[in-house]
């Protein structure tokens, strides 16, 4: 997926549940004159996401879907990204396991950030069981999305320090520092650049 010449940039989505720091951070990676990606389009499932705000403050366009027909919404989901000409997904805290037949029914790529070093503490409650695993580091990976639950090959991680003081909040804390610094690094790396 090779970047034309000149100013265009990447057409890009991200996908958000929740409060959207990954979002806010992606879209300051974004407008950065050298940055391969432009933000065209932020999907949820939770109309009540606090990330939908950066929709309205950089005027970018926000779709909210109820994931009840997973199918059907998916469906929805792909027709809009096709129409808007999307050709890069990043997840970015989106709490729906997209279906097989939507990765590979996307034509770009899709990415997703996960908070440990993958491959250990796949899906929820990461920092909880880094903590009670007694591990000395946790850390955050890029990596690209495929059929398997955060198995997809892996673009970058970084590494924190475990404290012996840490709770899953603080180590939480910690972690999101370097996932604001990770994701553009390896949107980078996966796009070749």
């Amino acid at each position: 997926m090779a970047r034309s010449t000149g100013s265009k940039k990447l057409k890009t989505a991200v996908f958000i549940s929740g409060a959207g720091s990954n979002l806010k951070s992606l879209i300051k990676f974004s407008k950065l004159k050298n940055s391969p990606i432009s933000i065209n389009l932020i999907i949820t499932n939770n109309p009540k996401s606090e990330g939908l705000i950066y929709g309205k403050i950089f005027k970018i366009k926000t779709k909210t879907f109820n994931f009840k027909k997973k199918n059907l919404t998916e469906k929805k989901i792909l027709f809009d990204l096709k129409k808007d000409k999307i050709n890069l997904v990043c997840l970015a805290g989106f709490m729906k396991i997209l279906s097989k037949n939507f990765i590979k029914n996307f034509n770009g790529k899709i990415l997703n950030i996960h908070p440990s070093l993958l491959p250990k503490f796949k899906g929820l409650n990461t920092h909880e069981r880094a903590i009670s695993n007694k591990e000395k580091y946790s850390g955050c990976t890029v990596h690209f999305v495929n059929s398997k639950l955060d198995s997809g090959k892996i673009i970058l991680q970084n590494k924190v320090k475990i404290s012996k003081k840490d709770t899953p909040k603080t180590l939480s804390k910690k972690i999101l520092v370097q996932e604001h610094k990770l994701y553009p690094k390896a949107i980078l790396k996966a796009l070749k650049l």
